[in-house]
């Protein structure tokens, strides 16, 4: 049975295993904490980032990679679309959702959740409040433009594009933040069809056991 190496509360891993989920596929959750990994992992992982995907003797890292590996074992159902001009949005979110999104969230995420939560410290809120008011709203401003008023982002079909940004909204939510839906009503309605749809609501039922925030 392939094994993903990696923790729940990543977004990329939650990412592979929403796919995984979406496919019907079996594997197991071997738990490595990124940062300091050891050197068996780095021989894996040369950015030493999880996740890292394997199949007997055969390992993959990165997120994108796996799931692109994923969509051509497994084609059935599609998470990326055939058309070119469809496929290129899509691949484009993913992207946007894998970098700027990232880029903004989790450190809010590294403050609500693992220094509180892991590290029993206390959160940094002026990190959070400058993440919150200054940068994390030019980029839901973008993708507010850019979201369906109802339906998926690319296509009217659920897939990578959804899969990606959803992820890293999970941990938003995790950090006890949620997307106003005053401001930004059509993202916020995207967010919660994507934290309903089976796949993420097995897994976020599954980290809010594990690690729960109050």
């Amino acid at each position: 049975m392939p094994v993903i190496h990696g923790v729940s509360p990543s977004p990329f891993v939650r990412k592979v295993r929403v796919a995984m989920i979406e496919k019907g596929l079996d594997y197991e959750l071997e738990p490595v904490m990124p940062g300091n990994v050891p050197d068996s992992f780095r021989k894996i992982s040369p950015l030493s980032k999880v996740p890292v995907y394997q199949d007997g003797e055969f390992f993959l890292p990165d997120s994108s990679v796996i799931v692109a590996y994923l969509e051509r074992t497994c084609p059935d159902p599609p998470l990326y679309p055939q058309d070119a001009r469809e496929l290129g949005r899509a691949l484009w979110f993913e992207e946007y959702a894998d970098t700027k999104l990232v880029d903004v969230i989790v450190p809010v995420f590294s403050q609500r959740f693992i220094q509180r939560l892991l590290f029993k410290q206390e959160s940094d809120e002026t990190v959070v409040a400058q993440q919150m008011a200054e940068l994390v709203p030019p980029v839901f401003d973008y993708l507010e433009g850019e979201v369906p008023e109802s339906g998926w982002m690319v296509g009217d079909r659920f897939g990578i594009a959804d899969i990606s940004l959803g992820t890293t909204f999970v941990n938003l939510r995790h950090s006890g933040e949620s997307i106003d839906p005053s401001r930004w009503p059509r993202l916020a309605s995207f967010a919660e069809r994507v934290f309903s749809r089976e796949s993420f609501a097995s897994l976020i039922a599954e980290e809010e056991a594990a690690f729960p925030v109050s």
